[in-house]
């Protein structure tokens, strides 16, 4: 695996020597590009208060958020090592908002409060049985 040098290393230090060496990948995280959406602060504020609020419950235990080329993706684990119980994935080129349910998609969206909503009703359901 190369290592990763950000955009900001000294273009005399280590970074540099790694290029010249051919042993690095270049990132530049100030402009990560179109095809890498992420959510936004408020976005992140919803999901976060949301998961919160289910992890005081005992619910949920872990989150992770995975970004792939156009899509971006808010997992929530009731165990780190088990599969995400749910997920809500945002997709860039249309402004999508996807809810799955394990595997299954439960809820598709243009509106973020919806998707919440969406996963604030599911995962009551599941914290009762």
């Amino acid at each position: 695996m190369t290592p990763l040098i950000a955009e900001t290393d000294s273009p005399h230090g280590l970074a540099s020597t790694l290029e010249a060496q051919g042993s690095v990948h270049r990132q530049n995280w100030a402009n990560p590009g179109r095809d890498r959406p992420f959510f936004s602060r408020g976005e992140l504020q919803q999901l976060l208060a949301l998961y919160s609020q289910r992890v005081s419950e005992g619910v949920w235990r872990d989150y992770a958020i995975d970004q792939q080329k156009g899509a971006v993706f808010f997992c929530v684990f009731r165990h780190s090592g088990e599969t995400p119980l749910y997920t809500v994935g945002k997709k860039a080129d249309r402004g999508i908002y996807e809810v799955f349910d394990g595997v299954r998609r439960v809820k598709r969206t243009s509106s973020l409060d919806e998707a919440v909503h969406t996963l604030k009703r599911r995962s009551a359901v599941r914290a009762v049985t």
